[in-house]
């Protein structure tokens, strides 16, 4: 049995309050010890494989920002949420095939796996013909250059996937906005270690593109590490929600 999408239960609500006082506090405890405002950061509820009546709830508790990351799944999800009169900012997280480009521009207002030149022109093209905004786009960044785990290439000439390839595709596209720049922290990786080394591309990056200001980075287990080197959004999940059975 599953949860209505227009319904959330009382005891459910109650867990997603606690949940969402906790990565509040977390976020605002990280902030101070990196002497930042806590207005600076925001939180992305990553909702993937949760009910749309967990969105509900959360956006009935002030959260305005959810992520997903499957385009089948999210789709749907999104036209429940929508169904029931509630307008969250939807972000897509996941890795994103050139095909789903015009579903997914449909609902998401921020596209965060943006990694390819072939990426961006699919996304421009699709958001021209169905938006009546331009789309955010962030750059996914591969902080070890591991090509099969997805993002672009900083500091490389790839025409395809170098990082300033795709920065330039981004920017010159009428139908997107390049917002800044995302990435997970690489498998085998130490947080402090990839977030520092993510903070020198940053750097480099916002020098060429001084407006784009989003950095994308930190999730439940690594948000304080990732504040701390100048993340502006944290995507929480488990933390926020808690651990659920994955939909099929």
């Amino acid at each position: 049995m599953t949860d209505s999408p227009a319904t959330v239960r009382p005891d459910r609500r109650a867990e997603i309050a606690a949940g969402l006082a906790g990565v509040r506090s977390r976020v605002a405890d990280a902030c101070a010890a990196a002497g930042r405002d806590d207005s600076e950061v925001t939180m992305i509820a990553v909702t993937k494989t949760y009910p749309a009546g967990d969105v509900l709830a959360l956006a009935g508790l002030g959260v305005v920002d959810m992520g997903e990351n499957r385009n089948q799944e999210a789709s749907v999800k999104a036209a429940e949420v929508a169904a029931a009169g509630v307008t969250p900012r939807w972000h897509f997280i996941g890795q994103l095939q050139r095909n789903k480009a015009r579903s997914v521009v449909r609902y998401a207002d921020v596209v965060h796996s943006v990694d390819s030149v072939r990426l961006a022109r699919a996304l421009d093209t699709a958001s021209a013909a169905t938006r009546d905004r331009p789309l955010e786009a962030l750059i996914q960044v591969s902080i070890d250059s591991d090509v099969a785990r997805g993002g672009a290439l900083p500091g490389s000439a790839d025409p395809g996937a170098g990082l300033d390839a795709v920065a330039e595709a981004v920017a010159g596209a009428e139908a997107l906005r390049l917002a800044g720049l995302m990435a997970v922290a690489p498998l085998g990786w130490e947080p402090e270690r990839a977030f520092a080394r993510l903070a020198e591309v940053v750097a480099e990056f916002r020098a060429v593109h001084p407006g784009a200001t989003v950095l994308s980075a930190g999730m439940s287990g690594d948000l304080e590490i990732a504040i701390r080197y100048g993340a502006t959004h944290v995507r929480v999940g488990s933390a926020l929600l808690g651990m659920r059975p994955t939909l099929r």
